[in-house]
């Protein structure tokens, strides 16, 4: 007897809906708190009064997003695919779920070392620049490109043109990112400069 006969017909897409739903919370979070740990560094260059005040507003805000909408789209985004991989036991003997949980694995070993950096910056003992927390906030967007074309083509992953194009097309967002924060750096460098002489 199959494991789908055991559970209600419906079971396998309010487990479907709510994985969707828990990955959609999960990465949102993902994606702002480490933009929230790149605001909290940027604010030790202010002056001692405001450093502090940033830099506890940002601590406040990290823990809340982390611990109320971060990680408990994780834990549903998991337990829905469990349930998943319960109506349908089958997916685990083929490649491109392997695959799949190999990238996901990642992912939450990403989740786990943003709570490291988050205590570390509450400590003050972050040594992680802007620059660097830019690059590593990009991470979550090629694994989230990755994780969507395996589910969407499985055992067909492409490897044409197209699958480079949508590769290249990720790279140069990131880059874009890069060289966008970068500029404005060093705009209001040229600011402070122009304004002190």
């Amino acid at each position: 007897m199959s494991t789908l006969a055991v559970l209600p017909p419906e079971a396998y897409l309010w487990f479907k809906t709510l994985h969707i739903v828990g990955v959609v919370v999960w990465f949102a979070g993902l994606f702002y708190l480490v933009r929230l740990f790149i605001y909290h560094r940027e604010a030790e260059e202010l002056e001692p009064g405001l450093r502090q005040a940033f830099q506890a507003q940002y601590g406040l805000m990290e823990k809340r997003l982390a611990n109320i909408i971060t990680t408990p789209g994780m834990v549903v985004a998991v337990a829905m695919a469990v349930g998943l991989l319960v109506s349908n036991p089958a997916w685990l003997h083929q490649g491109w779920m392997h695959a799949k949980l190999a990238f996901v694995l990642a992912l939450l070993a990403y989740h786990a070392f943003c709570y490291r950096l988050m205590a570390q910056l509450q400590a003050g003992s972050c040594a992680w620049s802007p620059k660097q927390l830019r690059a590593f906030n990009e991470l979550p967007t090629l694994l989230l490109v990755i994780v969507v074309m395996l589910v969407v083509f499985k055992s067909q992953f492409p490897t044409g043109a197209a699958t480079w194009f949508i590769v290249a097309l990720v790279v140069f967002m990131a880059a874009s990112i890069q060289f966008y924060a970068r500029w404005r750096r060093l705009r209001s460098e040229r600011e402070a400069a122009a304004a002190a002489g």
